[in-house]
């Protein structure tokens, strides 16, 4: 997950500063080298690095501790601030144009993912109620129309193309005219990248922008090149006057530096990140939001965000007044189980959860194919079983697990985890609160 080395070594400085009473000159210095490698280690821009620790030092240096808090917090405090000021203060939203259609001209290089961030971006769109169109630009990369048409089938999003032999600017043009017969409201033009920049490339943009007039130009950019993320940020920003960034693949690079530097060099926002091949995981980009993750303060808003995008309400408040009445059964446990696998990795959401110590997880051993097979022991039981577990003795036992392809000792241990998550649950609709070594059933 991005950023994951950065936030272990930024926690290991914090820990040491955690045993002083008073932040002297010399402690913030000693922590401020450190969290300058860390930074560079991570892969990001050297003056950026010497700009943000010059900051945080003369922030730092010689404050007292606040109240209430220790130093090793009125640390982070300051850091956490200067972060999210890194990587723009604010959500920067998409605009739209007061008539529509609205034009979004997609630009970047081969293999940053702009044809399937084009569809993803179309997909949220629509959530919101608008009525999308994408547009196949791309004619010089060979099955690049078919991608695009694929990528809309995916998330159920018409395409328009005219074929190879048509100029990009006639197509965007003729894409207009289709939009407003059929009253779509946003139109994604899907444009053609190259290996690297160059001229021809540039013109062709600029043609494109020229006639179009798009509301924004949105970069995609693949954030596991580093540096060169930034590099062909600068690029376009220059030569064709970008208004956003998105950035792919951050969940491939556990350093993820050209997250924290592209806004400040390029002063232009980042407005969507890509963390994985589905829909739901290009995320809108909150600098506050991102500055927690990486300082391990948890991240419990996208992780809101996430449930509500994954989560059906009504079976969500069935599943609050079941809990209240102590009537939690294999049943409603499946289909919350289900819910919470569209989510993304049961790891990466508790690492949202504040406080939750990263490195407590990476010694938890959970196990990536636990869902399934605890999903295949449930779905192995009768409806009469799931909704009444008590009544599951040796014989069921043993047909449960030949039906799962698991062990009766597996069967067994997940009865025992359930029986406890209905004590867990009890106490706390009773409002007890209780703590306890509880273990989920997805942990070995």
């Amino acid at each position: 997950m991005a950023f994951e080395n950065l936030s272990d070594k930024l926690q290991g400085v914090f820990k040491k500063l955690r045993s002083k009473g008073r932040l002297t000159e010399e402690d913030v210095k000693s922590a401020m080298r450190e969290v300058k490698i860390a930074l560079l280690e991570a892969d990001v821009n050297f003056k950026i690095v010497k700009d943000f620790v010059k900051k945080v030092n003369e922030r730092a240096v010689g404050s007292e501790v606040l109240e209430g808090l220790n130093p090793a917090q009125q640390v982070i405090k300051i850091v956490n601030e200067e972060l999210v000021a890194l990587m723009g203060s604010t959500e920067s939203k998409l605009t739209f144009s007061s008539k529509p259609p609205t034009i979004y001209m997609m630009v970047g290089l081969q293999g940053a993912g702009k044809t399937t961030t084009s569809g993803k971006l179309a997909g949220h769109l629509r959530k919101k109620g608008k009525k999308p169109l994408l547009v196949a630009c791309d004619v010089y990369r060979p099955a690049a129309i078919k991608q695009l048409q694929v990528v809309g089938k995916t998330y159920d999003i018409p395409v328009f193309e005219m074929g190879t032999s048509v100029s990009p600017v006639e197509i965007s043009q003729k894409a207009i005219e289709f939009a407003k017969d059929n009253k779509n409201d946003v139109i994604l033009i899907d444009t053609a990248g190259r290996l690297h920049i160059n001229e021809e490339l540039m013109d062709e943009l600029a043609d494109i922008k020229r006639t179009v007039k798009p509301q924004e130009i949105l970069l995609v950019v693949d954030a596991m090149t580093g540096q060169d993320a930034v590099t062909v940020a600068e690029s376009f920003d220059q030569k064709l006057g970008i208004d956003g960034i998105i950035l792919t693949k951050l969940d491939g690079d556990t350093r993820g530096g050209a997250a924290l530097s592209v806004r400040s060099v390029t002063n232009k926002p980042i407005k969507y990140i890509g963390m994985g091949e589905k829909l739901e995981d290009l995320e809108p980009f909150y600098p506050d939001r991102m500055a927690s993750r990486i300082l391990g303060m948890g991240d419990i808003l996208s992780l809101i965000d996430k449930a509500q995008q994954n989560f059906d309400e009504k079976e969500a408040l069935e599943m609050q007044r079941k809990m209240r009445n102590n009537e939690f059964t294999f049943e409603l446990f499946l289909s919350q189980l289900q819910q919470v696998k569209k989510m993304g990795p049961i790891k990466d959401l508790i690492k949202m959860l504040p406080g939750v110590d990263s490195s407590i997880l990476d010694n938890a051993n959970i196990d990536p194919k636990a869902m399934l097979h605890i999903e295949a022991i449930i779905q192995s039981m009768t409806k009469e079983e799931r909704n009444n577990p008590s009544i599951i003795n040796g014989p069921r036992k043993k047909r449960i697990a030949k039906g799962s392809g698991q062990t009766i000792a597996d069967v067994n241990k997940l009865l025992k985890q359930f029986e406890e998550m209905k004590k867990m649950f009890k106490q706390f609709s009773g409002g007890m609160g209780k703590k306890g070594k509880f273990k989920f059933p997805f942990m070995k």
